[in-house]
């Protein structure tokens, strides 16, 4: 049995280039740092001292960065390449977040907050891009399944350091998260190759008339919608459930940070396995739909009563966590499989704009509800949110079904 364990293991990882090896070290680096954001909200209430609605505020402000960022890194993606979009994103983000944890003044942390998100949501566009261009379709999934892999070891480990780093000194996240995040982009420099044979092969190709634009596709724009709802739910647990753990439940920053972490180390042991196993038994739809289920379900353990807070906490991220695998994985090759290799750049910052929308639209009426309203018709707003969501998507693709 062990065998066969590990034999599946073996099978999960094989097949896959040097390119895609080499760029999954650099994200795990990377997130390994990945200490701040997550934090950022108890960060406003908990060492600014200030209230949820200033702690959502700066969140939609981080939104407001990410929208820009994500538009500008997929336009220079697919003119300059995603090579040098990704250094320079993470070198000046490093940069930007050891200015972070210096500012007190709220009104200058605000403006500081677009700049930095702008620079943190440039290099997503850029990165999908990459993984895309160092993989064949064969093993496309799989090859966004390690580069997940390695971003949630990073940040398994990045959050459960993070709590502790918090429960001494705020500041110390920011200070972290710089020189993880400029060692980064100095690793994408010397470690991989550059793409300027695979942007001389576009121009060559398309002139200046550039790829097909992704908002002239109908079923994409339908899909990016649906994608935003579902961004709201998933951005919440990372914003604002950390919040209210500390909060009501009385949680400490250590275990907040264990808990979060739960959700980078059950993905780095169990999702490429589930993706090879699973394979193509049913269509990515199926297993999209059942990934925004399982996150109606975690937020539904925020809202029983009588059971210990720890246990509300790690059900939540358990049940979030088996969502997110089998969603986001299939929805970056959904993507990427409308895509071409003359506008990945433009396709990712569209699928990269859906997330930055939600952590504007998210945090902001999150925090609005969570004050008026109470945390509980909050999560029983994000039940109703992601089922809704799986119903919109399922129609989506029966839609799509009908008319092939």
């Amino acid at each position: 049995m062990i065998q066969n364990i590990l034999q599946s293991y073996r099978t999960s990882f094989s097949g896959l280039s040097r390119e895609t090896w080499l760029l999954s070290v650099v994200i795990l680096i990377n997130r390994c740092g990945y200490m701040a954001v997550p934090f950022m909200s108890m960060y406003i209430t908990q060492s600014l001292h200030r209230s949820i609605a200033d702690a959502g505020l700066i969140i939609t402000l981080f939104g407001v960065g990410s929208v820009m960022g994500a538009m500008v890194g997929g336009y220079f993606t697919d003119k300059i390449g995603f090579h040098p979009v990704q250094a320079v994103s993470l070198i000046i983000s490093g940069i930007l977040f050891t200015l972070f944890g210096q500012i007190n003044d709220f009104d200058k942390l605000c403006a500081l907050t677009v700049i930095l998100a702008f620079f943190v949501e440039a290099f997503k566009p850029a990165n999908n891009t990459a993984v895309a261009s160092y993989s064949t379709k064969e093993n496309l999934t799989r090859s966004y399944a390690l580069n997940r892999l390695a971003t949630n070891i990073g940040f398994g480990f990045g959050t459960s350091v993070g709590g502790i780093l918090a429960s001494i000194n705020y500041h110390l996240l920011f200070w972290v998260d710089g020189v993880v995040y400029i060692s980064a982009g100095l690793l994408i420099i010397f470690l991989l190759p550059s793409n300027k044979k695979i942007i001389q092969e576009q121009k060559t190709l398309i002139g200046n008339a550039g790829g097909l634009s992704p908002w002239n596709d109908v079923f994409f724009i339908r899909l990016i919608v649906m994608v935003t709802f579902y961004m709201v739910a998933f951005v919440l647990l990372f914003r604002l459930v950390p919040v209210y753990w500390k909060e009501e439940l009385n949680i400490g920053e250590a275990t907040i940070g264990i808990l979060i972490g739960m959700n980078g180390v059950i993905i780095a042991l169990f999702e490429m396995v589930m993706i090879q196993k699973l394979g193509s038994r049913k269509p990515e739809s199926y297993y999209i739909i059942a990934g925004i289920l399982f996150t109606a379900v975690s937020y539904l353990f925020l809202v029983i009563p009588g059971v210990t807070p720890v246990i509300i906490g790690a059900a939540t991220v358990f049940f979030f966590t088996i969502g997110e695998m089998l969603t986001l994985p299939y929805l970056n090759t959904m993507v990427m499989n409308r895509a071409s290799e003359l506008n990945r750049g433009k396709y990712s910052a569209a699928y990269s704009l859906s997330w930055a929308v939600a952590q504007i639209v998210g945090p902001a009426a999150g925090g609005y509800m969570a004050e008026h309203w109470g945390y509980n018709i909050l999560w029983f707003a994000l039940v109703l949110l992601s089922v809704g969501c799986a119903f919109g998507f399922r129609l989506l693709f029966q839609n799509v079904v009908k008319m092939s």
